[in-house]
């Protein structure tokens, strides 16, 4: 018997699959498994794949958020993540969204830097199969909107955020890993600006899951 593959998706609030809400007290609300994206793209993988889901919402790149806790960086969280779930073969960093918030006052070019850190540290920690790297796909997020309840947090965040995609395009070509932007496929829902509909995750699981399977047949 073959034994499976295992890819580790690593994301925040849209990958832990958030439901776009109009108002902060119903942010907890959660689209249901076989609808977000990371439960589409196990369907479509197949039984070859294990796909790990480590979405956690507000996660940020590399940044101690001083309202919700250390605990939502990124760097701090990824090789506990790394080293759990290893032998990995795949590895999909989704993240960018959160440093927009204009308390982290980081320019698009400098999440595309804190995105690098990541895709180092991925690539350093030899929990790929035979202690070898984990391949790597780096994801870009859709655009954000300026609107609804979230607005006031991320103040100029809709034009940084349009920035993010070719910017770790060329972080990807550099690195030599594979890339997607999500933005492509999918957009923000206006209904708080940052979260995503339920055919958006299914759209997306279907493209990553395409990504996934041109780069590692």
């Amino acid at each position: 018997m073959t034994e499976r593959r295992t890819l580790l998706l690593f994301g925040d609030s849209n990958t832990w699959g958030a439901v776009p809400v109009g108002r902060p007290d119903d942010r907890r609300l959660r689209h249901p498994e076989g609808q977000r994206w990371p439960g589409v793209l196990a369907a479509a993988l197949g039984a070859g794949w294990r796909v790990v889901d480590e979405g956690h919402p507000g996660r940020t790149t590399v940044h101690d958020d001083p309202i919700e806790g250390v605990h939502r960086n990124g760097l701090r969280a990824l090789p506990v993540c790394l080293e759990s779930h290893r032998p990995l073969d795949v590895v999909a960093i989704l993240l960018g969204t959160n440093d927009l918030k204009s308390r982290f006052a980081v320019t698009g070019a400098e999440i595309a830097l804190s995105l690098e850190r990541l895709a180092g540290a991925v690539l350093a920690s030899g929990t790929g199969p035979g202690d070898g790297a984990p391949g790597l796909i780096l994801i870009a997020p859709p655009p954000i909107l300026e609107t609804g309840w979230t607005a006031p947090f991320f103040v100029g965040g809709a034009a940084k955020s349009a920035s993010l995609a070719p910017l770790l395009a060329g972080t990807a070509r550099r690195l030599g890993v594979a890339f997607l932007d999500a933005g492509a496929t999918i957009a923000s829902d206006p209904a708080d600006g940052i979260h995503w509909s339920a055919a958006a995750h299914g759209a997306l699981g279907a493209a990553v899951a395409r990504a996934i399977t041109e780069h590692w047949p």
